[in-house]
């Protein structure tokens, strides 16, 4: 057992383990940190992990089974003892260890400090836009018409109000683009929402056409106070 150790020290098969260990926790770092910035789906990162631990294995057999010489790669008992450069190679393997080694504690520390001040951010009071009395935002009104295409005409109706609005010099509309983000009929905050948008007042307001029948509501709402005017 002393022997086949030594034998596993001299043909570097510890330091090829040690080596592609760090690589490979450099390799998920790297992963994890980029690809949802080009939004890779997950399942990309947990391929390339257990690529990695698959090819763990394969490393530690290449490591003893051959040895890289000047000439190429060749097999361990091809090559005469003293023509053997595995000496060389420990210290190339240790200089690999050693930089790559750097690089994934640099990453490490990168990620912790990012995900740190994004917790110090979100303890951070949210920022309040400053709130004019005469403002107004028309949220998207909903569609209670049993065809769907009703929505455009529905959209229609907040486009010509929104319009309208717009000629009043002394009033300050919040633009369709703003409140398309509101679309839908779930349920909101408005004094959130006329904080977000930096409103005093929000329209809110359904369109619901049936044949011949067209029923439009609308609610001028108090964003401060959230009182119905």
């Amino acid at each position: 057992m002393k022997s086949f150790f030594a034998e596993l020290k001299r043909r570097n098969v510890y330091k090829v383990a040690l080596a592609y260990a760090v690589v490979a926790w450099l390799l998920i770092q790297v992963a994890t940190q980029v690809f949802p910035f080009f939004e890779i789906p997950n399942w990309a990162v947990r391929l390339v992990v257990l690529l990695l631990i698959l090819g763990f294995p394969v490393a530690l057999i290449f490591s003893w089974a051959f040895e890289i010489t000047p000439e190429g790669i060749k097999r361990e008992s091809e090559i005469a003892p003293d023509k053997s450069i595995t000496r060389r190679t420990g210290r190339k393997l240790t200089a690999l260890i050693v930089i790559v080694a750097a690089l994934a504690a640099g990453v490490t520390v990168f990620r912790f400090l990012h995900s740190q001040q994004g917790i110090e951010a979100a303890k951070q009071p949210p920022i309040r836009v400053a709130i004019e009395s005469k403002s107004i935002a028309v949220l998207p009104f909903h569609n209670l018409s049993e065809e769907k295409a009703n929505a455009y005409f529905a959209d229609g109706v907040q486009d010509q109000i929104l319009t309208d609005l717009s000629q009043i010099a002394d009033l300050k509309v919040i633009s369709r683009t703003s409140v398309m983000q509101y679309k839908g009929g779930i349920t909101r905050d408005l004094r959130e929402i006329g904080q977000q948008l930096g409103v005093a007042f929000v329209l809110q307001g359904s369109v619901q056409r049936s044949v011949d029948r067209l029923r439009v509501s609308a609610q001028l709402i108090d964003a401060r106070s959230e009182q119905q005017l």
